[in-house]
């Protein structure tokens, strides 16, 4: 014996959408971008520029300082006695209009430590424009 529960006519329509296909459809989507996406992105061909110095333009009003290798500073080829003198001659210039560039020439040898206290006394001094001096490119 059989029962029939819903309604006897067949011809009603569904009102609802079935989103089961759609939903399927979009996570393989999904999955297929975000496996080819890095591929992509990795095999695109990109030329990175080079490195170029900029050759100085030798001003008179341009200070070159120095560090040689055991951390003695040079202002324009004059030994320093320490510190101290490099901020306060650092000082006096900083306030000139217009103000001069400061030039960096680090031994290859020289820690970094004492190239960096003469930036730290530049940046401290109020010196806008620092820049390093280095040797041409051979290769290239």
């Amino acid at each position: 014996m059989a029962m029939s529960v819903g309604p006897k006519e067949e011809d009603e329509a569904i009102s609802t959408i079935n989103t089961t296909p759609l939903v399927d459809v979009m996570l393989v989507l999904l999955i297929i971008f975000l496996i080819t996406v890095p591929v992509v992105v990795q095999t695109i061909p990109v030329h990175l520029p080079t490195a170029t110095n900029q050759a100085t333009i030798t001003k008179p009003e341009n200070i070159v300082i120095a560090v040689d290798a055991e951390g003695k500073i040079y202002w324009n080829s004059v030994q320093l006695a320490n510190q101290s003198v490099l901020a306060s001659k650092l000082a006096e210039v900083a306030v000139k209009v217009p103000q001069p560039e400061v030039h960096i020439r680090g031994d290859k040898d020289a820690r970094y430590e004492f190239i960096g206290r003469v930036v730290v006394a530049c940046q401290r001094a109020g010196i806008v424009k620092v820049g390093f001096i280095t040797e041409p490119n051979r290769h290239g």
